[in-house]
């Protein structure tokens, strides 16, 4: 609900990619969480699927590392790199591998 009063102002006052804290920004926590309708608001309104830093280095290696599969599907729809490297785990291959997430693995082979 918060989240959704920030970015549906009608003026552009919220940096939907503004970078700080162990997530990096809010996309890549929105990701972590599994908040799919957040992801899809926040990426509506301009944030960026590929931004890099972080302890999960994108949005996409933090869904792969929680196994949230419908993230994982929206990111990839949206034009997410699968093979972007950063953060703890490398990619988002390594990070899914490293959980044991074998569907959320199935999905970016």
């Amino acid at each position: 609900m918060v989240c959704k009063l920030l970015v549906s102002r009608e003026e552009d006052t919220v940096d939907v990619n503004a970078q700080g804290g162990s997530y990096r920004n809010a996309l890549q926590a929105a990701a972590y969480g599994g908040n799919e309708s957040v992801v899809r608001l926040l990426l509506a309104r301009g944030a960026e699927v590929n931004a890099q830093g972080g302890e999960f280095g994108n949005a996409l290696q933090a869904a792969t590392y929680e196994g949230n599969e419908s993230v994982v599907r929206l990111l990839l729809e949206r034009g997410a790199e699968v093979n972007v490297q950063g953060g703890e785990f490398g990619n988002a291959l390594q990070a899914a591998t490293y959980k044991g997430n074998e569907s959320v693995v199935r999905l970016l082979l």
